[in-house]
């Protein structure tokens, strides 16, 4: 019986081959990443007033309840990063733990959620652009050039070094945040609408029938925090930095998000802020900074939006590049897509990949006379995030299914308590989702069906993909979601717990127990 280590060696790849740039990221670089892939700014303009017009004075707690569901998720995922180092981060996990078809199945459902959830987001650069450029210069731009204007300069981005990335995110993410907290600073010193009030808190504003809808948006909202792992071969001490990275990235947003809605409440008092934002939803947090800091602060908040919105781009983009190229490592993608740039050590062909679909896609939408905010946006968005509820869904509930076979240190609560509740967690979370869907699309019941069934519907498609590719192409099946350094061949082609006829199941001999 052998022990899972708690530092397998990093992937290698053949003497002379470019690889990513180890060592780059430290952990405020990574959760610049995921932090700007949540764009904490838009999150809060554009859709807490809608949590506070449903959920009354109580929307604050809904934001943390929901970060620390997230949190209690990253206890568990977070003890296996340390133990699965694949490139392929979530499906890696979900492999090790349910085998590999469900492995495959959420492999293409992270493309599916991680390129849903930046795609459509192409459709908000535009109208957040056009609707900053017409308040400021009152100037009409036609929306199409300005999302692929974005598309070329998010592929730019994605093109250069990771470290680059990280310096670009870190700065927007400071000027995003920066305007939430001299609001809120306006706000505080001026003691708020009629006195600060911590009524947000009290169970008769919370326990309330449309804290349901407000759970739904605030678990919308993290939407990317769990890509941490997916920067590990980039990471400097990747053991540490992940985990510090994740439960730093969760405690922010969370945190943040419910002190910015508070702060929205106290901008216009316990008794006014749900008429304020039923009246203007768009404009509320224009309005309260504009009283509480000036005309220019929300000018300023107008074009940080736009930036915040790039970041989240930017943020995306650079996490489907990875689970592209770590694909692509693998056999499953075509190996052209797995080149790394040789000066910027960036996944350079898996980017202009993504780039060209996204132009695809955009196009399509354009010519269709689609609305870019209705239906690219939202259309395109909610898969996606749909997508990647049910990747932690499935990433919780193969954490201990993972450590039931394996011999390890880790602590009863960190392989089995946590991940047992944050399944049940998550689970009500996308019900929440799912049940309140017509509030992100506003579109009809026959869309918001088909909208809803896309992400399982890509995920049961890797069950047949899977069968293929054991029975056409062993070798891929046998490598897919395989450690740094681990042989594959003939007898690893079979699922986590299986016996393969020598007595040891197929996952590798250091990760795994023997089948006694």
């Amino acid at each position: 019986m052998s022990v899972s280590p708690a530092e397998p060696p990093e992937h290698r790849a053949p003497s002379g081959a470019t690889t990513l740039r180890s060592g780059s990221l430290g952990t405020a670089d990574i959760a610049f990443f995921v932090v700007s892939a949540a764009a904490p700014l838009t999150v809060m303009a554009g859709v807490a007033p809608l949590a506070i017009l449903l959920g009354g004075i109580g929307a604050p707690v809904g934001y943390l309840l929901a970060g620390l569901t997230l949190a209690v998720f990253a206890v568990g995922f977070t003890t296996m990063s340390r133990h699965v180092t694949s490139g392929g981060a979530f499906y890696a996990y979900i492999t090790r733990g349910l085998g590999r078809p469900v492995g495959i199945g959420a492999a293409l459902l992270a493309l599916i959620g991680y390129n849903g959830m930046e795609i459509g987001v192409y459709g908000l650069i535009a109208t957040t652009t056009r609707d900053t450029l017409r308040t400021l210069f009152d100037a009409d731009v036609p929306w199409l050039p300005v999302s692929l204007a974005g598309l070329l300069l998010i592929g730019y981005g994605g093109y250069r070094s990771i470290d680059f990335g990280a310096k670009v995110l870190g700065v927007l993410l400071v000027c995003e945040t920066g305007i939430l907290v001299l609001l809120a600073g306006g706000v505080l010193a001026k003691g708020g609408a009629h006195g600060l009030s911590l009524a947000s808190l009290a169970p008769a504003h919370v326990l309330v029938p449309g804290m349901a809808a407000v759970l739904a948006f605030a678990f919308a909202a993290f939407t990317g925090f769990e890509s941490t792992v997916i920067y590990r071969r980039e990471a400097r001490d990747p053991a540490r930095t992940v985990p510090r990275a994740t439960y730093l990235a969760v405690g922010f947003l969370g945190l943040f998000y419910a002190f910015v809605v508070w702060i929205a409440v106290q901008a216009f008092g316990d008794d006014q802020v749900v008429r304020a934002a039923g009246k203007d939803p768009v404009g509320l947090f224009f309005t309260a900074i504009t009283t509480y800091v000036g005309g220019w602060a929300a000018d300023l908040m107008h074009v940080f939006i736009v930036t915040s919105v790039i970041a989240s781009l930017l943020a995306f983009h650079n996490a489907i590049n990875r689970y592209v190229l770590a694909l692509a490592e693998e056999g499953v993608l075509p190996r052209r897509l797995g080149r790394i740039h040789p000066r910027h050590r960036s996944p350079y062909v898996a980017g202009i990949a993504q780039t060209v679909l996204g132009a695809v896609v955009v196009l399509a939408f354009w010519a269709a006379h689609a609305d870019p905010y209705q239906q690219l946006l939202l259309w395109v968005n909610t898969p996606g995030m749909i997508g990647l509820l049910l990747l932690q869904l499935l990433a919780a509930i193969a954490v201990p299914c993972y450590f039931r076979r394996v011999r390890h240190t880790e602590g009863v609560l960190r392989t089995v308590v946590a991940p047992v509740l944050a399944t049940v967690l998550l689970a009500t979370a996308i019900a929440l989702v799912v049940t309140h869907i017509d509030l992100f699309t506003g579109a009809s019941a026959t869309v918001n069906v088909l909208l809803v069934v896309v992400a399982p519907a890509v995920f049961a498609l890797g069950l047949p993909l899977a069968w293929w590719l054991r029975r056409s192409r062993p070798e891929v099946y046998a490598r897919f979601a395989t450690e740094p350094g681990e042989n594959t061949g003939p007898a690893e082609a079979t699922e986590p717990g299986q016996d393969t006829g020598s007595g040891h199941d197929a996952a590798p001999a250091a990760l795994t127990t023997p089948a006694e």
